[in-house]
């Protein structure tokens, strides 16, 4: 297991991150698991005795079950609690009243106390906003956010889900008034699903920040049991596919399916699973910090934490990235062909900011 600086922090947090969305299984959250007190403590010993140091939840994960659930088996295996990085995050509604939704001051206050209780904690080490909220305006959700990391109850906080615009003004709102700046910033990310790479990535790479990508298996797409010629369709040992109930993240499954055929000639030559091969594919990557996986079995986790022992050739490396190549969106290819002529000059990747690289 490596261990990653968390953005521009001294904190370092392991390249595997434990998710929790399989902890509880009440409403919809049912189709990602429902991993009861003893389960949740298998998984989270088996986490940790692996090297992960690094948990993340929300308090929207079957509403708040997750977090009880992480809370109480954190205090039954008395794991030490200085050498746990704990996530949470606020935005997501957690009950019908009028203000049990987004991120005003009130809510995100609110919130934070009611996740600490479940967690049985009295801080948490990153608190992360969900999503961008519409109505809230982002200088009063910067404030929110500053008066829970001065009270002492939030170390850093970051973001998920959000556009790179979004994220550079929240943050240039922050350092305009000396606030504390997101220091990561949570995205989907896989084999599968390329998209921030357009954006998010030379964004966080400028500014120093973390990218903790969520779904590296494409919502169970990538596990392996999916196959051009072959689709699951029940139980598998581990509960039924997640796909089947909730088929998300969206995929162009006829390209996926191309993906996959690759991914299953270099997993033979590797003998691994297709699912260790999507994953080591998304910790080579640049940007990466720590990418958060779930399970709802100990032999699940232990495939997928292995992916950190795969080492992906650069012929293999490449064959993957062209299979899963999509066309750059505008302005992206506009602005590569326009910079190669400088790129040539200075001879830095399109990925670092030219002041870095330039000769001296």
């Amino acid at each position: 297991m490596k261990y990653n600086p968390l953005g521009n922090t001294g904190v370092l947090v392991s390249e595997i991150c434990l998710g929790t969305m399989t902890f509880g299984g009440n409403g919809y959250w049912k189709a990602m698991g429902e991993l009861q007190q003893n389960a949740v403590n298998d998984i989270l010993k088996t986490a940790v005795d692996n090297g992960v140091n690094f948990i993340d939840t929300a308090n929207v994960y079957s509403f708040g079950e997750s977090e009880r659930l992480l809370g109480q088996s954190l205090k039954s295996l008395g794991l030490s609690r200085n050498e746990l990085i704990i996530a949470t995050k606020v935005r997501g509604r957690m009950s019908e009243g009028k203000n049990q939704v987004g991120l005003g001051r009130l809510q995100i206050m609110q919130q934070l106390e009611d996740s600490l209780k479940r967690l049985q904690l009295d801080h948490v080490d990153l608190y992360q906003i969900h999503g961008f909220d519409p109505v809230t305006p982002l200088e009063e959700t910067m404030r929110g956010l500053e008066d829970v990391v001065r009270s002492g109850k939030v170390r850093y906080i970051g973001c998920s889900n959000l556009a790179a615009w979004q994220v550079m003004k929240a943050n240039g709102i922050a350092e305009k008034n000396g606030w504390t700046k997101f220091v990561s910033t949570q995205n989907y990310y896989s084999i599968a699903g390329r998209d921030l790479e357009n954006e998010l990535v030379p964004m966080v790479q400028d500014q120093q920040m973390a990218i903790l990508p969520w779904s590296p298996l494409a919502g169970g797409f990538l596990s392996g049991k999916y196959t051009r010629n072959s689709q699951p369709e029940g139980d598998h040992g581990d509960g039924p596919s997640r796909r089947l109930n909730f088929d998300f993240p969206p995929v162009n499954k006829e390209k996926a399916y191309d993906i996959i055929d690759v991914m299953e000639t270099i997993a033979e030559a590797h003998g691994v699973s297709v699912a260790r091969i999507a994953l080591a594919w998304v910790l080579a990557k640049p940007g990466v910090t720590s990418m958060i996986i779930g399970a709802k079995n100990t032999d699940q986790l232990m495939d997928n934490i292995k992916a950190v022992e795969l080492s992906l050739t650069t012929e293999q490396l490449e064959q993957l990235d062209e299979v899963s190549a999509t066309a750059k969106p505008y302005p992206q290819w506009m602005i590569q062909r326009q910079s190669s002529d400088r790129q040539a000059a200075y001879n830095f990747s399109p990925n670092q900011p030219a002041a870095a690289t330039a000769p001296k």
